[in-house]
């Protein structure tokens, strides 16, 4: 069994001036969510913190200062993936040497139609060059941004090739049936789907948590759904699922960072990289009168 479990935020990456990674932000960032933000664990460098914008040296000195920032390194995977397999090592062995809980793993995402046996090897190969002591590695199932999925055959062949070093998926395709199978055919296997919804149903249905982007300011209410009990639970549930849609009315990512703005009131959170687009004055206008009506922010919020 792995040590990450429960309410996993999928990090923003926040950016300065000249769109450079802002680290001691993003440290800090990083350690308000594992307190006051409620949440268990962090996915750094995720689809939300924008990972493949970023050049693999961008994102080892990511990897770098939040491991030299203090903080608890056996609450944090990383995603690693890339287009260029070399990347994808380079990356994944740099998680494991700092001494990150694990890995999170996309396919190789440029080319389509892929073949399992192609994406099996792949995902072999890589094991093989970093080696496997020490590597916890989680498969990505993303299919609607990387065009390549890893689907339920696929993962099981490589539970059975790697039964030590692959721990688990988080599932990012929205399909609450294919993460359940999923859990039915991998004992042991640690499922994360991607939205706070799902963990009304965590028990029910075995999955280790969620990784959610909305994470980053639903934490408190869905750690009161994982971790609560009775009425808690249930009203914890409705607030991120109510939260997360009010953000959802926008991009996801830009959403997110300009929904970090309102609450910090730091508005360089609104910056994100190219080709993402920032929200325009009068969305994040609007994203703020949502987020008024949820009761997030106060109606004195600037």
């Amino acid at each position: 069994m792995t040590k990450l479990k429960g309410v996993i935020a999928a990090a923003a990456t926040p950016l300065a001036a000249d769109l450079s990674i802002d680290l001691d932000r993003l440290v800090s960032h990083c350690g308000w969510l594992l307190g006051e933000g409620g949440c268990d664990g962090i996915n750094l460098l995720g689809t939300t913190g924008e990972a493949t914008s970023f050049s693999a040296g961008q994102r080892i000195e990511a990897m770098r200062a939040v491991a030299n920032g203090g903080l608890p390194l056996d609450r944090f995977m990383v995603g690693t993936g890339a287009a260029a397999l070399d990347d994808a090592v380079c990356l994944t062995a740099e998680a494991r040497k700092l001494g990150f809980a694990g890995a999170l793993l996309l396919p190789p995402f440029y080319y389509k139609g892929i073949d399992e046996d192609g994406l099996v090897a792949y995902v072999e190969t890589l094991v093989r060059r970093v080696g496997a002591d020490g590597l916890n590695l989680y498969l990505y199932h993303f299919p609607a941004n990387s065009g390549v999925p890893y689907s339920a055959d696929v993962v099981a062949r490589l539970r059975d090739m790697l039964p030590g070093t692959l721990v688990g998926l988080k599932d990012s395709s929205g399909d609450l049936d294919y993460s359940a199978d999923l859990v039915r055919r991998l004992p042991g296997f640690d499922v994360f789907p991607s939205a706070e919804a799902s963990l009304g149903r965590a028990a029910e249905l075995g999955f280790a948590g969620c990784i959610s982007a909305t994470a980053n300011v639903t934490g408190r209410f869905a750690q009161l759904c994982w971790s609560g009990e009775g009425i808690a639970k249930s009203q914890g549930l409705a607030a991120a699922v109510e939260i997360r849609a009010a953000i959802a009315r926008f991009p996801l990512v830009a959403s997110v960072k300009a929904a970090l703005g309102l609450l910090t009131g730091d508005s360089g959170w609104n910056r994100v990289m190219p080709p993402l687009n920032s929200l325009s004055s009068s969305q994040v206008e609007a994203l703020r009168e949502s987020l008024r009506s949820t009761g997030l922010i106060s109606s004195a919020a600037a």
